[in-house]
Formats: structure tokens, C-alpha cells, sequence
């Protein structure tokens, strides 16, 4: 069962961010400007950031179960449709469909697999599925690139069809179905009002910095870096490999140090953007701080999810659904910073605004940890019993 929510997990992952590859194939297929497929993944984003929560709640009561198969249909559907578009606005529309899916999608995915196992091994269940997400980044995505440059770009479109299938079959034969709050993972471990909300804000600001530089950085590493365009290449791959590396490790680690490792996520991001700004023309240093910068991408979205299925003053599905919700608006708030940025302060000031909106994010952490007044002897780690008993608390 978690192969298969690993499969899912990598195959919307690819579908979202195929078209970044195939940008140019689509534009003269369809005879529209680059900047208007380019707006695909925008209006992805964007979709996903305000559906993420309302979805969640419609679907609150229905089993997992249905829901699971229901978005994996939809993406089934909406690949198919997409490869076969022959218009910009079917073509839109597809990825509209997609992109209700995958906002639906890490709101339920995760209370369901971290659900199949014991408190404490959730967060390598989080790992494990954030290496199959980040694995669509270093080999769906070029992978489809390339396979679109030899055959056309509605073969990779296709493509997430198939894999979905697979997934939606699986799930629906092997996953039982019952009501969602009487699910293990349905509720916090630790339920705490005021951590879901500095791991919010900290989530929003650190992401919202992260894409105001990770946007532009080929014009970074271009202008700035004095890299060729083939040497660009590879370093994306590097990046990729790195945030994969990252994700790998900070899973690892999740279940024994929850906290310590979003916080040491957002401060490596933060040291890898304000490195690039203060070092960006010493080629050596770029490798370097772009690296550390990838490592840290993905470990800090990873992070805060393990964060809401521990501190969710509610239902987990609903805590996912914010948290994904304010990472996808983050993307889209940091692309449209940097884009404002840039005339003015150029592509190094971009990295510099996002390194400190990251520095910021730690400091909203580290104040986080700070003690407060409790009012009573019970003090701030309240516990929400899950349907059928209690649960143990642990460190958030």
C-alpha cells in the first residue's frame, strides 16, 4: 500500500512540473507564446494553493478510501486529456482537473499512510513518501523532457495515465474502508494551536523565500555565476540530487528530532540563499551554496508536514490541506516577488529578499521555542484523543 501512495506521490509530482520542461515543444505544437504555457504552472499553483482547504473539507466524511481513487481517476483523466488536446484551453482545463487532484491529494495521502504504521515511525513514512516526490523532480521530469523531444510532448503527458492507473487500482483493492475520523492518524499526536501556527507562518515565509531566488536561478547562475549553458545543465541536476540527498537524511532523522529538523532545514536554506547573494561571481562558492540550498528545499516542506500530523488543533486532513495550501501560495507569492525584484535589484537582489524572508522563517521557529505562561499545571502539550482511545504524546 505505501508503494503504491509513493507511486501516486511521484507521479503528480511529475505531471505538475512536466510542462516546465516541455515548454517550447507545446508553444509551437499549439502556436501560442511560451509566456502563455508558461502560465500552465502558474494557474497550477495558484489552483492548488486555493483548493487545497475548501476541498479538504468537503470531503471530510467520505471514506479515504473513495476519495483516493476519486482524485486518481481525475488524474487519469485529465492526462489523457491534456495529450490529447489540440487547443491552449483544453489544454488548460486539464491541467485545471490535475491540479484539483493533487490539492485534495497531500491532505489525504498522508494521515492515510503514516495511518498503516506505529507513532513512531511516521516520520520515515513522511521521508519515504517526500523521496518519491522529489524523485519526479530528478527523474520524471527530465526523464519526460527527453522522451518529449524524440517522440512529441503528449507521449510524457500521457504517461502519468498509466502510472495513476496502477496506483488507483492498487489502493482500491488492498485499502480498507472506513469512516476518516476513526482513522489512527486522524488527529495530532501532540494538538497545539500556537505550534500549527508558527509552523504555518514559518512554512508561508520560508517557501515564499525560497522561490523568489530558485525561480530565476538560471538567470542567476548565468549573469552571476558566469556558468554556460551546458554547465547549467549539470547543475541542475546537482540541485536535484541534492534536495533528494536532503529529503533522504532528514527522514532518517525525523522521528527522533521532529523539531530540530525543520528548524535545521530552514536555517540551511537561509545559508544557502544569502550565501549565493554575498558569493555569487566565485563559481566554487555558487556550487557550493546552490547545494546546500537544494538540500534543504525539500526537507523543509517534508518537515512540516510530519509538523501538522504531530501539532493539528483539529483534523490532520484539514491541518495537510492549510500547509500545502500556503506552500503552493509561497510559490506563487515568491515567483511574483522575484519578478518584481528583479528590475530594480537585479537577480542578486532576489536571492538576497529571499535569504532573509528564510532567515525570518528561522527566527519565527527559534521564538517559537521560547517558554510561555501556562495559565494551570496542565501545561502546553494537550492531548486529543483519537476515536477508539488516547495517544501518546512525543516531542513535538
Amino acid at each position: 500500500m505505501l508503494v503504491a501512495l509513493m507511486l501516486a506521490a511521484f507521479t503528480l509530482n511529475t505531471a505538475e512540473n512536466l510542462p516546465i520542461g516541455l515548454l517550447e515543444l507545446i508553444s509551437e505544437s499549439l502556436r501560442v507564446p511560451v509566456s502563455a504555457v508558461g502560465l500552465l504552472v502558474t494557474v497550477y499553483g495558484v489552483t492548488v494553493a486555493v483548493a487545497s482547504l475548501p476541498l479538504a473539507h468537503i470531503v471530510r466524511t467520505v471514506p479515504r478510501r473513495h476519495v483516493l481513487t476519486g482524485l486518481l481517476a481525475a488524474l487519469v483523466v485529465s492526462s489523457l486529456v491534456a495529450a490529447l488536446a489540440t487547443s491552449y484551453w483544453v489544454l488548460l482545463f486539464a491541467r485545471l482537473l490535475t491540479a484539483l487532484a493533487q490539492a485534495l491529494f497531500w491532505a489525504v495521502m498522508g494521515p492515510v499512510a503514516v495511518g498503516l504504521f506505529t507513532p513512531e515511525v511516521r516520520g520515515r513514512v513522511i521521508g519515504a513518501l517526500s523521496v518519491a516526490g522529489s524523485l519526479a523532480l530528478v527523474l520524471g521530469v527530465p526523464g519526460g523532457t527527453w522522451l518529449g523531444r524524440q517522440s512529441g510532448w503528449p507521449v510524457p503527458i500521457a504517461l502519468p495515465a498509466a502510472l495513476g492507473l496502477v496506483s488507483l487500482v492498487t489502493i482500491a483493492v488492498l485499502l480498507p474502508t472506513s469512516r476518516p475520523e476513526e482513522e489512527p492518524a486522524a488527529y495530532g499526536i501532540s494538538p497545539d494551536a500556537r505550534r500549527f501556527g508558527i509552523v504555518l507562518v514559518a512554512g508561508t515565509l520560508s517557501t515564499t523565500g525560497a522561490f523568489a531566488g530558485y525561480t530565476y536561478v538560471v538567470t542567476f547562475l548565468g549573469d552571476v555565476g558566469g556558468f554556460s549553458p551546458g554547465a547549467v545543465s549539470v547543475l541542475f541536476v546537482a540541485f536535484g540530487m541534492a534536495c533528494l540527498a536532503g529529503v533522504v537524511i532528514t527522514g532518517a532523522l525525523l522521528d527522533r528530532f521532529p523539531q530540530a529538523t525543520l528548524t535545521t532545514a530552514v536555517a540551511t536554506q537561509a545559508v544557502g540563499m544569502l550565501g549565493l547573494y554575498s558569493a555569487g561571481s566565485e563559481p566554487v562558492a555558487v556550487v557550493v551554496f546552490l547545494l546546500l540550498m537544494g538540500g534543504a528545499l525539500g526537507p523543509v516542506f517534508m518537515t512540516t508536514q510530519n509538523a501538522m500530523l504531530h501539532c493539528a488543533p483539529g483534523r490532520t486532513d484539514i491541518a495537510l490541506a492549510a500547509n500545502s495550501g500556503s506552500y503552493n501560495a509561497g510559490i506563487a507569492a515568491g515567483a511574483a516577488l522575484g519578478g518584481f525584484i528583479l528590475p530594480s535589484a537585479g537577480v542578486r537582489g532576489a536571492f538576497l529578499v529571499g535569504g532573509l524572508l528564510t532567515a525570518a522563517a528561522c527566527l519565527v521557529l527559534l521564538g517559537g521555542r521560547l517558554p510561555r505562561h501556562r495559565p494551570d499545571s496542565v501545561g502546553w502539550r494537550g492531548r486529543r484523543p483519537a476515536a477508539g482511545g488516547s495517544v501518546p504524546g512525543i516531542r513535538p
